[in-house]
């Protein structure tokens, strides 16, 4: 895979061009995995100042949209709300490899792709 390193202004520009397509979301984070389907109407970015803790990332993505997420083989269930954050770090990697993005950075690696 030939993946080209972007800025968070080019990462934003490409994936605005999804919007209204139905995509995948691969997060592997903590030794955890899940998958999620929407289809993408609208990108948000959001700053928390008033965070509790460090967990809580100071800045994050917002993916809005219907969707599902997959609980087991062949089953899903229906997004909690109509929205997938996505935390970002000052560190995050932003890549494109002309078919799929990756978020890389210490929480996780997200991988949106467009879903058939």
């Amino acid at each position: 895979m030939n993946n080209n390193n972007l800025t968070v202004e080019q990462f934003n520009q490409l994936i605005q061009q999804w919007s209204g397509k139905n995509i995948k979301i691969t997060k592997q984070e903590l030794g955890d995995k899940d998958t999620i389907i929407m289809k993408l109407d609208d990108i948000s970015y959001h700053n928390d100042t008033r965070r509790i803790d460090d967990y809580e990332s100071l800045h994050s993505i917002h993916l809005i949209g219907e969707g599902t997420t997959e609980t087991g083989p062949q089953t899903a269930q229906p997004l909690p709300t109509s929205s997938y954050k996505i935390p970002l770090e000052d560190t995050t990697r932003y890549q494109f490899d002309d078919i799929r993005f990756s978020l890389v950075n210490e929480r996780g690696t997200y991988t949106i792709e467009l879903s058939g």
